[in-house]
Formats: structure tokens, sequence, C-alpha cells
């Protein structure tokens, strides 16, 4: 089929949203699957300020966990990590920040990556209808949850990606507890979280 002359393809695009406090090896390895082994070209950390459903005061301050990403993928330019949602109202909605992002990248076609325990709460986020309807979903496996209930969501894709039980809650209270968990923290992103002393009390 002849392409038409000045028209370019959409890039097909990942958000994968979180508030990554702290970035771990599980995300990227999310991360990486969701890059090799789906049709996007592109995947976007979105490190959000603020999960409406989930206490703030737990969260390490934004410019500290922005940074501790931007170290963990350094380089690999399959990757990029976006602050979008510093710059929006708070709290984040996600359906505000696609469709700001859909006004700034019209040459994106964007995907949510996001883990099939998220879906258990997805019908109470803002406009989760229009979402579900206008965006699709890539689902990756999460423990407890039965990949079965995931096949019959419309506009959505059960992805084969491992099934990673590491998650940041973890890293906090390992490091509170005094473990040593330098191989589960990518090591810019480790080093740096060392030198500052997060998590420690």
């Amino acid at each position: 089929m002849k392409v038409m002359e000045g028209y370019s393809k959409a890039i097909k695009t990942g958000l994968y949203f979180g508030s990554f406090n702290p970035v771990h090896i599980g995300h990227l390895a999310i991360a990486n699957y969701m890059i090799e082994f789906s049709d996007l070209e592109q995947l976007w950390f979105v490190v959000s300020p603020q999960n409406p459903l989930k206490e703030k005061k737990s969260l390490l301050k934004d410019h500290h966990r922005l940074e501790m990403v931007r170290l963990a993928l350094e380089d690999d330019n399959r990757f990029r990590v976006s602050d979008i949602e510093f710059k929006l109202p708070t709290p984040s909605y996600t359906i505000d920040t696609l469709t700001y992002l859909e006004e700034k990248n019209p040459g994106h076609e964007f995907q949510l990556v996001m883990g099939a325990d998220q879906l258990k709460t997805f019908r109470k986020w803002k406009n989760a209808g229009l979402i579900a309807q206008n965006y699709h979903r890539l689902i990756y496996p999460r423990p407890g949850v039965d990949p079965e209930s995931i096949r019959a969501i419309p506009n959505a894709t059960q992805v084969d990606a491992p099934l990673m039980e590491i998650s940041s809650s973890f890293i906090r209270q390992a490091i509170k507890d005094g473990k040593d968990i330098r191989h589960l923290v990518p090591t810019p992103a480790y080093t740096y979280l060392r030198e500052m002393h997060f998590y420690e009390k």
C-alpha cells in the first residue's frame, strides 16, 4: 500500500505511571519487557506527585523520586522520564494527564501500562470509562490476580511479563530495617538513595 505523502505514523508510546518511591529493578524489568515484547516504540515513566488513592505523607519529595528514575534510566533511549504531572493541578488524575500529553504530543499514540492489581480500583479513577474506551491498556501480572479475569476486559491486552513480587513499600521497609538492598534498586539510583539516607527512619 502506498503511504500518502506527508503522512507520518503515530509513535506507539507506553505511559508507565507511578510514584516510584523508590524506583526498583521490578519497575525496570516490566518496562524492558513491555518495550521488547509488545508493539510499543517508546515507554515514558510518568512520575506522579500524588496518587489520589494513596496517602501523600509516605512520599519522598518529588524532585528526589524524579532524579532516582532519571538515574535508573540513564542513557537508555528506549525510555523517557516525565515530570509532566508536577506541572498539573494536584491531586493527579490520569485522564487529565492523558489529555494534556495528547495536546502537546500529537505524533504519539499513547497506551497505558498498568499492573493487574490496579484493575481493582480502576473504576474509582476519574472518567474511568473514557480512559477504557479511548486508551489501550497493557496489563502486566501481579500477585493474587487471576490472569483469566483480565482476558475479558475491553480495549486491553494481557502481557505475559514476568511476575514481579517486589514493591517500593518492601524496599522502604527493608531499608528502615537496615537490610542491604543494593541489588534491588538500579545502581545509580541506589547510590543516590544511600548518599541521601532516604527511608532510613
